[in-house]
């Protein structure tokens, strides 16, 4: 899908979607129920070997989760993307890797499930693009603390019904988004059911 004016659609639960916009372009993407992670990719749209690269956010800002004002840069370490608006609890993941088959697996799964990898291929897949490997994600929505002792703990959701992140395209990308399939832990909130979330397309210049 490619989009350079307004427009509306649903990201449905458990499955990825992929968007071109063009430079300046804004997606806000809104959180019914609070509780949805959603895997986040950005590729520049005439060289997919140039994505957003979540080791170099972090080297970039000395960070380790993403609030509004942290730059989100690409392999070449310019920004790709820009969060300019964000109503949600903030501190959005960049440590998980996307849910795929070895995780569901090792979670006792038989059989096919859907994952935030497979969502990502199957989504570029849709527009005619592919790559050989899934980058790590930004985890919106999603958060997980470093505890003292340098572990990893996974937080319930804590955004509000109807909390929202708007993000800009810095220049041309292919923005690919997975609703998170995750049903056997509680990454999308202790009723472990992925929800519908909505995306609304915003023209270049909504954001200056």
């Amino acid at each position: 899908m490619e989009f350079d004016r307004e427009g509306e659609l649903v990201l449905p639960a458990a499955r990825g979607k992929a968007l071109r916009l063009k430079a300046g372009s804004a997606v806000r993407i809104t959180n019914p129920f609070g509780t949805q992670a959603i895997d986040t990719w950005a590729f520049a749209a005439d060289d997919m070997s140039e994505y957003l690269s979540m080791e170099n956010v972090r080297s970039f800002n000395s960070v380790v989760c993403i609030d509004q004002g942290v730059a989100l840069v690409s392999t070449e370490r310019r920004p790709i993307i820009t969060i300019v608006e964000d109503t949600s609890a903030g501190r959005h993941d960049t440590l998980l890797c996307a849910c795929n088959p070895a995780i569901y697996r090792e979670l006792g799964v038989k059989g096919f499930h859907r994952s935030c990898s497979g969502n990502m291929h199957e989504a570029l897949t849709e527009i005619g693009r592919d790559i050989p490997f899934t980058p790590a994600a930004l985890n919106l929505f999603m958060s997980v603390r470093v505890e003292p002792d340098q572990t990893l703990t996974r937080l319930l959701p804590a955004s509000k019904p109807g909390s929202y992140v708007t993000l800009r395209a810095e220049f041309d990308v292919i923005l690919v988004l997975s609703s998170c399939p995750q049903d056997v832990t509680t990454i999308n909130g202790p009723d472990r059911t992925p929800r519908d979330c909505m995306l609304e397309i915003l023209a270049p210049g909504a954001f200056a």
